[in-house]
């Protein structure tokens, strides 16, 4: 298998926004997953249970597998100088461990072909970073849960074209991120189940060398399954499945952070990110407090998305197989898990640290003058009899007076003929009132959390919770 120079391709330190940024959001042991040497850890340990299987077999004297696991060596510098002459990665790994495993040496990569090695090892480096991922997906619904609790009945302005609608809780818009992350853990474990499978079924994945068995026994001290049928590889459906899954992770996080971007605009104010102690946020303008996080997260959010259109281009491949996925991975995967662990981080501390100004949502709330509660006007006048066509016109009537600046809505209900002569100025008044609109909130909680969303959001605003 012809392969790039032995290094780390990961594009992570130019993307971010510096060293340490990365060092305090993404977590060593992800980083670690990819690193080179892990990587021969893996590969050595596929070579192992291989030679394990065979000495099950009785092709490969007893006790060669573990004298090997004591003797063998891994040496990057000394793959990474074999590989300069060979340019074949594999094998340069196998010809450094010559010098320190011995005669037993012989019995390595029995029967198998490099991508036997290569993609099962990968299987394992995946599905160790999903599971991290996964972690970090848990503690977004911690933060998101937290939040949609305490702001249950938190009165903002429901808002459809960047227009005002109706009223709304800014808990709602919490509730309803943490079921759409919550659909990203179904998603993220079908995308772990379908890639957690190697192969050692030969060059041409007939397992002309050797039996299905060694397959069977190698995968299963691995934790993967076997894949029913392969080529040379394993097929790269399953990583552009993965891919794709990290991709959907990254648009909620940007639908997220982009809406934190809109919510903290100086014109509406509701929320913004936290700003620390000593913070700047431009070096001409003292006064700005911009959201950078969000800005950032958006950014990410392209690089991921772009990476699951390349690991769907490497689902085509010549025949039994060629490496033009090889390159690609090396650099998507690596960078697409890092990157989705960083901005799991990076969302989650905003989340859970991000400042709320019920205050400025009710001012807000108020700006159109009542215009928000014209449906509830709408339907109260068809309650009480009047026909749809007629009521739309009356209240739009008034709507538009006061777009123009002719008052508030309630005022100019209140004086028209056709409302008045079917609704009280009891009834108008109770039109106006944003309550009305939260009075099913507690099933949509119940929805969302289950019984336990209502318990706790007493038990938060018994604590003093906003």
């Amino acid at each position: 298998m012809h392969s790039e120079q032995p290094q780390p391709l990961t594009l992570y330190p130019l993307l971010l926004t510096g060293e340490e940024m990365i060092d305090r959001y993404t977590r060593p042991r992800m980083k670690a997953i990819w690193e080179l040497k892990h990587k021969y850890e893996i590969w050595l340990e596929v070579e192992l249970q291989a030679c394990a299987a065979f000495e099950r077999a009785g092709q490969v004297p007893r006790g060669t597998a573990e004298k090997i696991r004591k003797k063998a060596k891994i040496n990057v510098d000394r793959i990474a100088e074999i590989e300069l002459v060979t340019k074949h990665d594999v094998i340069a790994f196998l010809e450094s461990l010559m010098d320190s495993v011995g005669p037993e040496h012989r019995f390595l990569h029995m029967g198998l072909t490099s991508s036997d090695i290569v993609d099962t090892s990968l299987a394992v480096q995946m599905t160790e970073a999903l599971d991290l991922i996964l972690d970090g997906v848990k503690g977004l619904l911690v933060a998101l849960k937290k939040q949609a609790l305490r702001h249950k009945r938190t009165v903002m302005v429901g808002r459809s074209h960047g227009i005002h609608g109706e009223p709304i809780s800014f808990g709602l818009k919490m509730a309803l991120w943490h079921e759409e992350v919550s659909r990203h853990v179904e998603r993220l474990q079908q995308a772990r189940s379908h890639i957690a499978v190697g192969k050692l079924s030969g060059a041409m994945g007939t397992f002309a060398h050797q039996g299905p068995k060694i397959e069977e026994y190698v995968c299963g001290k691995l934790g993967l399954a076997c894949e029913p049928v392969s080529n040379q590889v394993v097929q790269r459906d399953r990583h552009a499945a993965y891919a794709t899954a990290l991709a959907l992770l990254a648009a909620t996080i940007e639908k997220i952070a982009t809406e934190i971007r809109h919510l903290q605009r100086t014109e509406v104010l509701e929320a913004e990110e936290y700003f620390s102690e000593g913070q700047k946020g431009s070096s001409a303008m003292p006064h700005k407090r911009n959201p950078i996080i969000s800005e950032n997260l958006c950014g990410l959010a392209r690089i991921v998305r772009a990476n699951s259109l390349a690991a769907m281009e490497n689902v085509a491949l010549w025949h039994e197989r060629d490496i033009s996925h090889s390159s690609v991975e090396r650099v998507i995967m690596p960078d697409s898990t890092i990157l989705i662990d960083y901005m799991l981080a990076r969302v989650t501390d905003l989340v859970d640290r991000l400042v709320v100004y019920p205050d400025r949502m009710k001012r807000n709330l108020e700006l159109t003058g009542g215009l928000v509660y014209s449906q509830r006007l709408l339907l109260a006048l068809v309650e009480k009899g009047a026909q749809r066509k007629e009521s739309y016109e009356a209240v739009q009537r008034s709507a538009m007076a006061s777009w123009r600046g002719a008052g508030g809505l309630h005022d100019l209900v209140a004086e028209d003929p056709f409302i008045t002569k079917h609704l009280s100025t009891q009834e108008i008044a109770g039109c106006f009132d944003p309550k009305y609109y939260l009075r099913h909130v507690d099933d949509i909680f119940h929805r969302v959390f289950g019984k336990r969303g209502r318990k706790a959001s007493t038990r938060l605003k018994r604590a003093g919770g906003r």
